[in-house]
């Protein structure tokens, strides 16, 4: 595998790109919006909400936590997941920092 580079950019620009993956697929976003909703830590409900395996469940959970955009606690032989609430305030805070840089140029471009 090639190198990244990932080296020669900044902390802050390396964390968006981690958060802009996990963002990156539609099942980890409804995972994260059922995390939401729930307001709890959820173990097995997961993959009866959502059309996927098990194990494609937790290829996607797994990205998430990498992430550190959830955690998860082990409960008996169960891992019950919810929503990082510092690292999702973490993440709101560079992403929306990124898209408040734009300023609509005056005349357009494009």
């Amino acid at each position: 595998m090639g190198s990244t580079k990932a080296e020669e950019f900044s902390v802050k620009d390396n964390r968006i790109s981690k958060y802009a993956k996990a963002l990156s697929h539609p099942a980890r976003v409804a995972i994260l919006k059922l995390l939401i909703q729930k307001q709890a830590c959820i173990c097995g409900d997961i993959v009866e909400e959502l059309p996927l395996s098990q194990s494609t469940v937790s290829q996607h959970l797994k990205e998430l936590k990498e992430a550190g955009l959830i955690k998860g606690d082990i409960e008996g032989t169960k891992v019950c997941y919810c929503i990082d609430e510092k690292e999702w305030k973490l993440a709101q805070g560079f992403i929306n920092e990124l898209f408040a840089a734009y300023i609509p140029m005056k005349n357009g471009c494009c």
